[in-house]
């Protein structure tokens, strides 16, 4: 098991989806961890291929149940790590790239500590909040629960998160070679 796991975190709107999409691909052998989350499906996403969309009352069973390998509550929904599909893709020889936020990977750790964190960062909060204002997904009081959150995220992470590698997110193909290279590299 050991490498086969990697953790990215980083804030909503730091760039860490457009990262992975950018990259994943040329890697046959990892897969992208699908999170279980009660909020709504954004326009194109799809049940069981972006995350598996869940009512509270299903999630809750999935926590009493003891099937996730970490859950929280993010934005008001909760969010976390079906335990089956993560013990399917290592039985099946594979590796899994996840992406948690800083909190979801502490508790992540405690049941796979041997994985591999990635911290993406953005170049600022002022980009970040660029970023997220670019979307055009989300409402205003969205757009400033993310930013709290994103202050409070990326000060954990400094003082509690275990990552091995970080990377900023000012330039797109800069930060996809160092991802690149971390899962080359692992």
């Amino acid at each position: 098991m050991t490498n086969s796991l990697f953790v990215m975190s980083a804030a909503s709107g730091a760039g860490k989806t457009t990262l992975k999409d950018k990259v994943i691909k040329e890697f046959p052998d990892i897969r992208y961890s699908i999170s279980a989350t009660t909020r709504e499906p954004r326009k194109g996403e799809v049940d069981g291929v972006h995350y598996f969309f869940k009512t509270r009352e299903e999630f809750q069973k999935m926590i009493a149940e003891n099937a996730l390998v970490e859950w929280n509550e993010v934005h008001g929904h909760f969010y976390g790590t079906p335990k089956r599909f993560v013990e399917d893709m290592l039985a099946k020889g594979l590796r899994v790239l996840f992406d948690l936020d800083v909190f979801g990977k502490i508790n992540f750790d405690k049941v796979y500590p041997e994985s591999t964190g990635i911290l993406i960062l953005p170049p600022s909060l002022e980009i970040l909040e660029k970023r997220l204002r670019g979307r055009g997904t989300d409402p205003e009081e969205v757009i400033r629960l993310r930013l709290d959150n994103a202050k409070k995220e990326m000060e954990f992470a400094k003082l509690h998160g275990k990552y091995e590698y970080t990377i900023v997110n000012d330039d797109l193909e800069k930060a996809a070679e160092e991802l690149r290279a971390i899962l080359r590299k692992r």
